[in-house]
């Protein structure tokens, strides 16, 4: 019962990944609000940036799906369990760009938190 609840997690996951990259690539300014000081979200020159961003949001999202079908969950919780790096990441990255704590720990360590608890729940 726990894999199944983390898989159903997973996907979420998967879904919101996807749709973030999407925003990149449909709102570029709005997608600026991951933490770093967005001063220049108006800003046309920083929009390729964020659209490598989206791309990379939409693999990782659609790689949780190819896994779903494909792999059995303990394979699909190491790859999870290795995504989290990547919002942990973020979160330092925000943290030394001066942005806000509040993103970087409400947002981006929260998500990397909820990735290692779902790859425990699928791990076990």
């Amino acid at each position: 019962m726990l894999t199944t609840g983390a898989t159903v997690i997973a996907g979420l996951l998967g879904v919101a990944l996807i749709l973030m990259g999407v925003r990149a690539f449909t709102t570029p300014q709005g997608a600026a609000g991951f933490g770093i000081p967005t001063t220049q979200a108006d800003d046309p020159s920083i929009w390729p940036w964020l659209r490598v961003k989206g791309l990379r949001e939409i693999g990782c999202g659609f790689f949780i799906f190819v896994l779903m079908l494909v792999a059995t969950p303990s394979v699909l919780g190491w790859y999870v369990l290795t995504l989290a790096a990547i919002p942990a990441g973020d979160a330092v990255i925000v943290l030394r760009s001066g942005g806000p704590k509040a993103v970087a720990y409400g947002v981006h360590s929260a998500t990397a938190a909820v990735m290692v608890a779902t790859s425990v729940g699928l791990l076990v």
